[in-house]
């Protein structure tokens, strides 16, 4: 599934609460995305238990664009975005600390 906006953000802070907050260095990529695993769906704020499911985990991947980045995927008119406009490694760290308030390891 795809979230969007504030949505995103609250569930991403559930996640990472499931997580205790914690993010690996490791999880970053050089393009800015990031990605983490829960290990059991009832760490997740909320969540109840449900024996028809049992017990499983799932992933959580986050894609962070700055506006304009679609002009590389739009039908007419394409261009290229240059690499200052591209999100870094850094930067995503940056954001998982300030906006989420995760703890990088």
């Amino acid at each position: 599934a795809t979230l969007r906006k504030k949505i995103a953000k609250d569930f991403l802070e559930k996640a990472l609460a499931a997580r205790r907050r914690v993010i690996h260095e490791s999880n970053f990529d050089s393009t800015g995305n990031f990605s983490f695993g829960v290990a059991e769906y009832i760490d997740f704020p909320g969540a109840k238990y449900d024996p028809n499911i049992v017990m499983f985990g799932f992933d959580v991947a986050v894609t962070l664009k700055r506006p304009g980045s679609r002009i590389e995927k739009r039908r007419i008119a394409k261009s290229s975005i240059g690499n200052s406009h591209r999100i870094t490694k850094e930067e995503a760290m940056e954001f998982a600390k300030t906006v989420l308030n995760a703890k990088i390891e």
